[in-house]
């Protein structure tokens, strides 16, 4: 890899970092709603100890990483060190205590009175009202998720809990998918039931859910283009005017009616969102029996589409 696409990546790293840094310790951390993860035990060892949570998630990151390198291997490696490393520093950079050099351009930093809280920003929110709570909620998690989702798009990781649950994927067999759940549940259960606060493990879950949407938005992008499979009596027809009304390539593949056990050959090609329709209108009108399949496409490289590829 050349250095230029080295300097990308770790500039990447480092934006996706600050994002994640401002959104724990802008919006997280001070209303106690993080969605989970190593976040979530940190604010409780906080609350214990007074001891920022930035540092606990250094405590915590540290071991795991090498506990991951060890069970796991090299996909924990430079570039998810440098996540990590990142990443906690930017919690602990932009904690509201660190800024109060802001105060001589207004009253930027607000101290909270009460246990296990750190100041906020006033210039964001300063009450403890439920609203405030949803505010904080929304914008933090979309930070996050925007910030995870530019991590992970360069390669990088944050430790955390993606350690425990790749060593779980490796060792029981348990799905990705299915051993976060475990994890996220079992650390934002605990959060509830230290702070014997119910209403914080629903944010909880309400911030785990914007996080991982917005994450899959920073990290892949809109679904813009449709996957399209098209099982048809007249497929030479329909390829012909793909080609000349849509301009669109398309791959015939080579299928067997369950049913009928006749051969067939199925139509597949990519087609911007706003030829949905005209694709629609073409194939009926040739063929109003035909079977079409569309669901969204995020990566696609080729003649006519622009490339938006996620990195590994």
């Amino acid at each position: 890899m050349s250095f230029r696409d080295e300097l990308q990546d770790y500039t990447g790293i480092l934006a996706g970092s600050i994002l994640f840094g401002m959104a724990y310790s802008w919006f997280l951390f001070p209303f106690r709603v993080s969605p989970g993860g190593v976040g979530g035990v940190a604010q409780v060892l906080y609350s214990w100890t007074g001891v920022p949570e930035s540092i606990w998630m250094f405590g915590f990151n540290i071991p795991l990483f090498i506990i991951g390198y060890i069970f796991v291997g090299r996909q924990f490696g430079v570039r998810s060190l440098a996540g990590m490393m990142m990443s906690n520093t930017m919690c602990w950079v932009f904690q509201p205590s660190h800024l109060s050099f802001l105060d001589s351009y207004g009253d930027i930093v607000h101290n909270v009175a009460g246990p296990g809280q750190l100041p906020r920003l006033a210039v964001f929110l300063t009450g403890n009202s439920e609203m405030d709570i949803l505010l904080a909620s929304i914008a933090g998690s979309a930070l996050l998720g925007i910030g995870l989702g530019l991590i992970f798009k360069f390669r990088g990781s944050t430790g955390g809990t993606d350690i425990p649950v790749a060593i779980l994927k490796k060792y029981t067999g348990v799905s990705i998918s299915t051993g976060y759940w475990m994890v996220e549940s079992l650390i934002i259960l605990g959060v509830g039931f230290v702070f014997r606060n119910p209403a914080i493990v629903i944010w909880a879950y309400l911030n785990l859910f914007i996080t991982s949407r917005m994450t899959d938005f920073a990290a892949e992008g809109l679904p813009y283009v449709k996957a399209v499979i098209i099982v048809t009596d007249r497929p030479d027809d329909v390829r012909d005017a793909i080609f000349h009304r849509l301009n669109r390539g398309v791959t015939f593949l080579k299928a067997r009616g369950g049913y009928s056990g006749e051969e067939k050959e199925v139509i597949y090609v990519c087609i911007h969102r706003r030829q949905v329709m005209h694709l629609r209108k073409l194939v009926r009108k040739i063929d109003p029996d035909a079977f079409m399949v569309l669901h969204d496409a995020h990566d696609v490289m080729g003649y006519g589409f622009r490339q938006r590829t996620l990195t590994y």
